[in-house]
């Protein structure tokens, strides 16, 4: 089992993925695209973990 995000984690994850398209199913890419603009680190730490679960979770479409 993991741990349950708030429901404040997901709202601005699913906000910041329709805002910016930089971030991709690496944590360390996407804590540094959000570099200093989180109010703490853990809250930053939670919401690129978050973006990095939902990017892994889309599938890849493959064209032949």
């Amino acid at each position: 089992m993991g741990r349950i995000k708030s429901k404040l984690v997901k709202r601005t994850a699913n906000q910041l993925l329709a805002e910016e398209n930089s971030f991709n199913d690496e944590f360390n890419n996407n804590k540094k695209v959000l570099g200093s603009s989180m109010p703490s680190k853990k809250i930053r730490n939670q919401i690129a973990g978050h973006i990095t679960r939902i990017k892994k979770r889309k599938p890849v479409i493959k064209t032949d």
